[in-house]
């Protein structure tokens, strides 16, 4: 079809982590804790996939190595034993998305990459439209009648199974 580059078919897996300022830090290998923790002594480093919100926020081991495909959160050690509350968790998913959105080093969000949708315990996926939601649906309700555009040309067979492509 044409010419097509991606970030996802060149990159390789690394332990990626997310700074309390929102920047990302990646090893391409396994790393100990305590090497990654030495400029930001007043921090410490959860596994993101043992987060969960209700829960109490633990530390990772000084000699536990973070390890590639994985992600982890540097938080300050006043989050030691916290209870994670929802807002926080969805506060960390927001900055994570973002870093790494601003991490493919190839333009960011509007270079064209595809990446993978984060995702959290309890998200079914679901979203709706804001008219759903509010119970609205443009001012026909009831009617059953489609609206028809184009002075009453006919849509081809095909019309039903297109769709946008994100840029």
């Amino acid at each position: 079809m044409g010419i097509c580059s991606s970030c996802e078919s060149t990159s390789i897996a690394t332990a990626k982590l997310i700074l309390d300022d929102g920047r990302l830090q990646e090893y391409p290998y396994p790393v100990k804790v305590s090497y990654a923790l030495q400029r930001h002594p007043s921090y410490f480093i959860c596994n993101s996939d043992e987060m969960d919100f209700g829960d109490v926020v633990s530390a990772m081991s000084d000699e536990e190595e973070l390890q590639p495909g994985q992600l982890y959160f540097a938080l300050p050690l006043t989050q030691l034993k916290h209870r994670l509350k929802a807002e926080e968790m969805a506060a960390l998913a927001v900055k994570a998305s973002s870093a790494l959105t601003k991490s493919c080093g190839c333009g960011g969000e509007k270079c064209g990459c595809r990446r993978n949708n984060l995702v959290f315990p309890g998200d079914t996926g679901v979203r709706q439209s804001r008219k759903a939601v509010e119970g609205g649906n443009g001012g026909d309700a009831g009617s059953g009648r489609r609206r028809s555009g184009g002075g009453g040309r006919r849509r081809g067979k095909n019309a039903g199974h297109l769709s946008a492509i994100p840029e």
